[in-house]
């Protein structure tokens, strides 16, 4: 079929500077079991296709699910019909952007195909640890899922370019929720972060058979835990939630179409202006964030972005200063600085902006007990609950799961419903301790949120445990 596709494609592109066919097939499979009860599977099936032509220094786009020789002539009729209406008009000229013309292939590595394992097989894993989460009366809601999509994707240029993706995403999930009077805690399995490229065998890797007891264990300790104190103090903060301030602290500031303004109306803009790459200091010295969609594991590593642009590791932010944005060709060649491979389309109906993918921040040399001992008067949080960032995503405060007090250099008693704020570049500077590779997790997100008309693509992040000082921290009475 994509033969046959790839033949049709060279019939139909218009005479034109530059001409590309996105061709996308994404299937998924929902399953889950809550309070013991197998729920209705969810499947879906999306195909179709996506023409972008440049003429004339414009852009435009046609998009169908008509695979047909007449089908794409009148999606590549249309997108050069816009590029024609669009010269002039847009905020650049197209015409002087060198785009890519790729030869690429990408297969996530499986070891044992979401495919390969009878669908009763499946429900029967669920239904065992969902049963393993019901281990009191006070658990009042129990759940466990497996979320699969199988993604193909061909990227074709007029001048010969192809770039051929096969993708397996696995995403398990585990929550427990306890409840005691007033007081109602949930305890989960990293909050869905731990989502990897993968077949089956990504359960065994990120702990899925062996979690369910302590999950349930925790949130139930948690009902009697008194609150997190409030005040100034020092942060541990785990890889599970690590995550989620490195995505909304340093990912969506550092996307090139937000500072260029494109997600004003939508998003909010960006704190980071152009003058501060190469110079401005984001973080202390530990601080080491990398954008590395190579790794075959990780959530969203692949081998070309949605424009073609070839998958390297970069660095973002070195030893705390700030050296490249998270910008694809078309925001580099608007802003005149130097990217990423990050323009990336939720599916074939979109059109491809600046995205995270794998961002990183790179391990440091401490032991989990090294940075515990180094704290005089701290909490230790895990797993992120809750978020809020101001629209220059500059000012932040999040909640968290799970909590535990540090005196004195040694862990005390559980605290529940911690919560920390700051400032992005008051935080970061405070880094004060960054965990060896032996507190490095891969993790990522399934749901990241942007643009108009919106669009949610799957994001990594993977990250060691790390220690900041003096942050403010408060509970949630």
């Amino acid at each position: 079929m994509l033969k046959d596709l790839e033949q049709r494609f060279r019939t139909v592109a218009p005479r034109a500077d530059f001409v590309s066919l996105r061709f996308v097939c994404e299937r998924t499979e929902a399953l889950s079991v809550r309070q013991d009860i197998v729920q209705p599977v969810q499947t879906a099936e999306d195909t179709g296709v996506m023409i972008t032509v440049l003429d004339g220094g414009g852009i435009g786009y046609g998009a169908t699910c008509d695979l047909s020789e007449a089908g794409l002539r009148r999606a590549a009729s249309d997108a050069h019909d816009w590029a024609r209406r669009s010269a002039g008009r847009t905020v650049i000229d197209f015409s002087k952007i060198a785009m890519p013309k790729p030869h690429a292939e990408w297969t996530t590595p499986v070891q044992t195909p979401w495919a390969s394992v009878p669908l009763g097989d499946k429900i029967a894993l669920l239904r065992e640890q969902c049963a393993r989460l019901k281990t009191d009366p006070r658990i009042v809601d129990w759940s466990s899922g497996l979320y699969h999509v199988g993604t193909e994707s061909l990227y074709l240029t007029a001048e010969g370019g192809r770039a051929h993706q096969r993708f397996s995403y696995l995403v398990p999930s585990l929550s427990a929720t306890a409840n005691e009077g007033s007081e109602t805690i949930t305890r989960s399995l990293g909050g869905r972060g731990f989502c990897r490229q993968g077949g089956m065998e990504v359960i065994d890797a990120v702990g899925f058979r062996t979690a369910a007891p302590e999950l349930a264990a925790e949130a139930l300790a948690l009902l009697t835990a008194p609150n997190c104190p409030s005040g100034t103090m020092d942060l541990l903060i785990a890889p599970d939630q690590m995550i989620l301030q490195i995505h909304e602290s340093v990912g969506h500031p550092l996307e090139l179409d937000r500072i260029l303004g494109d997600e004003r109306n939508y998003a909010g803009t960006s704190f980071v202006t152009l003058d501060m790459f190469g110079s401005y200091r984001y973080g202390s010295d530990l601080m080491n964030i990398t954008y590395d969609p190579t790794r075959p594991e990780q959530f969203a590593s692949f081998a070309v972005d949605d424009d073609g642009v070839a998958a390297t590791k970069e660095y973002i932010v070195r030893a705390g200063i700030l050296e490249r944005p998270l910008g694809s060709v078309v925001s580099q060649a608007r802003a005149g600085v130097a990217g990423v491979a990050n323009a990336r389309a939720q599916s074939w109906n979109r059109p491809p902006l600046d995205r995270m993918a794998n961002l990183n921040l790179e391990p440091g040399t401490s032991s989990l007990d090294e940075m515990i001992a180094a704290v005089e008067h701290g909490i230790y949080v895990k797993t992120n609950c809750s978020w809020s960032i101001d629209d220059s995503r500059n000012k932040f405060q999040f909640g968290c799961e799970w909590g535990r007090l540090i005196e004195n250099g040694k862990l005390q008693g559980l605290v529940k419903k911690p919560n920390y704020r700051g400032i992005s570049e008051s935080f970061w500077r405070n880094l004060k301790m960054v965990g060896g590779p032996e507190t490095f997790v891969l993790m990522g997100t399934p749901n990241c949120g942007k643009a108009e008309p919106n669009q949610v693509v799957r994001v990594g992040h993977a990250s060691p445990a790390c220690l900041f000082h003096q942050v403010d921290v408060f509970g949630g009475e």
